[in-house]
This record gives structure tokens, sequence and C-alpha cells, in this order.
């Protein structure tokens, strides 16, 4: 293994037995527990031809069994619950060929350990657990060749688009949820974008009014700058705005080219995330808002319309800064008539990413007063929860109870 790290120098050329090798696997991966292993399989899906080799074992074992083999020209290697992790690194670095790609999952989230690994030993990138499928396709795909985000100086800014299935699946009770969870619980500066002009119903799920703003900007973008967005969205939390318009029925909306452009890239400078509650539609304003969605989240009730409509939409090509499929959300779990979870999931092929319960008269009840069901704990609480982890990888750990309590006393 060469002085220079896991990698060996990063400028040097790739020693010339190892040029060619058609005996070296793309990739090999190594994790510690299921739900590790689990969430490789799914982060990495698509990205190869076939299917990840994902095993379970810790590094020590992983060198045992890269000592008898060939090693793959990527490597996944899991330190989590190794006592001296830069110890066992320089260890594998004894191990594997000086060109191996190494990428690094452990337990330790300080950034030392995350400069010392990539800086000092060479290591290609660092993700810590908990995982999601979300976070291995950003930043692992890269490595084998996948889809990686353009680049872009703007680190915040994720647009998150939350599409119903069918008319009255929950889409906008998801979006609302997830936004007021991000803003109110987590802390982030969040944004609920409504898409419908005309019959939109998030802000009414916050107990907020749609003004005009939003529509009178994409209809004359020359007026758009940040002063213009600072006035037309309104407060629901201190870190959470909304930005929605419901126009006269009769009326035709008259939409201006590159205004969604000019808009979003408005509310990327001011917000960490931006939930899109996108109706189904392919008007330029909404195909805009598809193709700029780093992650889209698909929302269905159990029923044979919602079922076939999700297989419709996950056929659409996704625009370039997604670099996984859409998260699927089944909402309404248990209806009395639907389909059963694991005939949803035998009709689409898929499992369902999320499962949220039916929790009947509490969304009617949160719907009428404006305040979110995931204000309170409870089955909505943790479906929302997982979305904002695998979206946003916002984790349960950052929800701050105690601001909770200072906005409803």
């Amino acid at each position: 293994m060469s002085p220079d790290g896991l990698l060996g120098k990063t400028d040097a050329p790739a020693p010339e037995e190892f040029v060619g090798r058609s005996d070296r696997a793309v990739l090999l991966g190594f994790a510690t527990d299921a739900a590790t292993e689990a969430t490789l399989r799914e982060g990495l899906a698509g990205i190869l031809p076939t299917a990840p080799d994902i095993r379970r074992a810790n590094i020590r074992q992983a060198m045992t069994a890269l000592q008898h083999g060939t090693a793959p020209t990527t490597l996944i290697i899991d330190v989590s619950g190794e006592a001296q992790p830069l110890g066992a690194l320089e260890d594998l670095s004894q191990v594997v060929e000086p060109d191996v790609n190494v990428l690094v999952i452990g337990d330790r989230q300080d950034m030392d350990f995350y400069r010392r690994i990539t800086r000092g030993l060479g290591v290609r990138e660092y993700l810590f657990k908990p995982l999601t499928a979300e976070m291995v396709a950003r930043h692992f795909g890269p490595a084998l060749g996948g889809r990686s985000e353009p680049g872009n100086v703007l680190r915040g800014g994720r647009v998150i688009a939350v599409v119903g299935a069918r008319a009255g699946s929950g889409a906008s009770t998801v979006a609302s949820n997830l936004a007021w969870y991000l803003g109110a619980l987590a802390n982030r500066h969040t944004l609920l974008l409504d898409a419908d002009l005309q019959t939109g119903t998030a802000a009414l799920m916050l107990g907020m009014q749609a003004g005009p703003a939003l529509r009178a900007g994409l209809e004359t973008p020359d007026r758009l700058d940040e002063l213009y967005v600072g006035r037309a969205v309104q407060a629901a939390s201190p870190r959470l705005d909304v930005l929605a318009s419901e126009g006269p029925l009769d009326e035709h909306f008259r939409y201006c080219t590159g205004a969604t452009e000019t808009l979003l890239d408005l509310l990327q400078r001011r917000y960490n995330f931006i939930v899109v509650d996108l109706p189904i539609g392919n008007s330029p304003m909404l195909r805009v808002l598809r193709e700029h969605a780093h992650q889209s989240i698909v929302v269905l009730d159990p029923s044979l319309p919602a079922i076939r409509d999700t297989l419709r939409i996950v056929a659409l090509a996704t625009g370039p800064r997604q670099v996984r499929r859409p998260l699927i959300v089944l909402n309404r779990a248990g209806t009395p008539g639907g389909f059963s979870k694991s005939q949803v999931e035998e009709a689409l092929q898929m499992p369902a990413d999320i499962i949220i319960p039916d929790i009947g008269r509490r969304a009617r009840e949160a719907e009428l007063s404006g305040k979110p069901a995931v204000a309170a704990r409870g089955p909505m609480r943790d479906a929302i929860a997982e979305i904002a982890l695998r979206t946003a990888t916002v984790r349960p750990t950052a929800v701050r109870g105690r601001f909770l309590q200072r906005i409803f006393g």
C-alpha cells in the first residue's frame, strides 16, 4: 500500500498491473448491520448494471476477506463500533491496492475525523449513520459513475416536490406537515410553496390565506427580486414561510417563460428547504418545478386509481438533480375498503417507503384548526420524521420540543 493513503497519489497513474484488469468487481461493500446493508442496496440500485454486492461484516472481517481475494474498483467499508477506526483504516491500507476507491461509513460525526480520513488517508467520501438511500445515492453514487447534482455554490435550498397520485390522496397534507416539521420543529429555514394557483389547499392547512403575489410574480417576472419575495411570503412560524396564490377559477393564468427559474433561484438563496405541493400536470411551470426538485415524493391512498397513477408518475423522467427514484408514501393505510399494504406493494412491484396510517378524525380536526397533525406526537409525526430523514437528512434528534411549546403554549 502506498504511503500516500488508501487511494495513493490522486494524480499518479494507476499501477500497470491494474490497468484493464477484468477480474475486478466494480463494487464490494461491507456493512455491520442489516439496516445499513438495506440502505446501501436501495441507494445504489439503478446506478450499477447489476445489484450491488453488499456483505455483512465489520472492517476486521472485511480485511480477512480481502486478503484472500481481489480488491474491487470501489470498496465500501463500515467502521462503526470500531474502537480505533483510524488504526483499522491504516491496517486496511496494507491490504488493498493503491488505486482502490474507498468509501467509508461510520458512527462518528466530528469534523476532525472526517478531515483525517479524507485528507490524511485518501478516503473518497465518508458518511455517518443513520444513513438514508438519498444520502448514499447523492454522495456515493458519483464514485460509481452515477449522476451527481450540478455544481452549485448554494449548499442549502433543497427542493422537495410532493406529488399526489390522485386528487384527495393527501399530498397537501403531507407537504404542509413536512414543511411544518422542518421549519417549526427542526428549526430550519423552510418555505412551503403551493404550485396550485387556483385550488391549492396547503396554505389553508397551516391556517394561512393565499395572496396574489405568487401568481403576479410568475406573470411578470421582472418584478421578482429579494424584496418582492420577502413581501410575498407569509410567516407561519419564525422559520416557516408560506407562498401561495388563489386565483379566480374563470381567469387564465398568463405564465411568463423563465419566471419559475427566477423564483426558485431567489428562494434557494433564502431557505434551506423548499417543500413544493406539486399538482399533476404538464404546464411549463409544473415541468420546471419537477425538473428542479432534488427529491420527489409520491403520495397515494390504498385505491386502484391511485396505484395506477403512481406507476405512471414513477415512470416519468426525473430531473438532473434527482439521484434516486421518488419516495413512495402510502397514506391512509388501513382505510376501510382500501387495499392492504401487501396488496398495494404487489401491484406497484415495489415497496412503499413510508406508511401513514389512517388517523381519521384527527386529520380533519387538524385541517379545521390550522394546526398540523405533526404538532402532536403520534403516527403522523413518526411518518413525517422518517420522510424528513430520507429527503432532507434531518434526524429526529434535531427536533426541539421546547420550540413547539413556545408556539402552542
